[in-house]
């Protein structure tokens, strides 16, 4: 909700407890709608705290909150509306995801959703997000987040961290892996395919 709010009404942020309450129960442009109470609101503030990923300021005569996942998780602005979008609709497909974040962060296509749900799922200290199985009949796998209340802060290793520019490369090195075990699996298999037909035909096998 701070992350919505930071970006769609910039004037009145950072928020209150009370404008956090209205904007969480508010029955327009929200799904799922909530029934949330002030004291669960608090709650959920005093949580998010202790994990750094919510900052208090004093602003007049009451506090006032402002989302810090950026810079905690030291990930780019789409991946935070990614799991922002995770932790409030649940397991969603990449087509699913680019449209219900059209207000938060707008994607070219649904290969760019992928390439950073990609990079979620192998953050350094632990995944961010996770790819369900495919569900019979459906066309494409769906994320879900496994972000959280699993991990605390204090368990980030923060010296470790590749910069985020770096994930990319972990993701598509991942990838081409795939693709070798794929290749080198075809190439065993035509060499004892053509070891065979040699066997049969009489002729030496060609040499390696």
């Amino acid at each position: 909700m701070l992350f919505e709010k930071r970006l769609t009404v910039p004037d009145t942020y950072p928020l209150t407890l009370n404008a956090l309450l209205a904007g969480c129960n508010q029955k327009t442009s929200r799904d799922p709608v909530m029934s949330a109470t002030e004291a669960e609101v608090q709650a959920a503030l005093d949580q998010l705290k202790r994990l750094s990923l919510v900052i208090e300021s004093s602003g007049g005569r009451v506090m006032r909150y402002a989302e810090n996942v950026k810079r905690v998780l030291e990930v780019p602005s789409e991946s935070v509306a990614l799991l922002v979008t995770l932790i409030l609709r649940g397991p969603q497909t990449a087509g699913e995801l680019r449209i219900h974040c059209e207000r938060l962060q707008k994607f070219s296509d649904i290969s760019a959703v992928e390439g950073f749900l990609g990079e979620l799922a192998v953050w350094p200290p632990g995944a961010l997000v996770v790819e369900l199985p495919r569900q019979p009949g459906a066309r494409r796998t769906a994320g879900r987040t496994c972000f959280r209340g699993r991990r605390r802060r204090s368990r980030w290793p923060r010296t470790r961290r590749p910069h985020p520019a770096s994930w990319r490369r972990v993701w598509r090195s991942r990838r081409a892996e795939g693709r070798g075990r794929t290749a080198r699996d075809e190439l065993f298999a035509l060499r004892k395919t053509v070891s065979r037909l040699c066997a049969e035909l009489g002729v030496e096998p060609p040499q390696r």
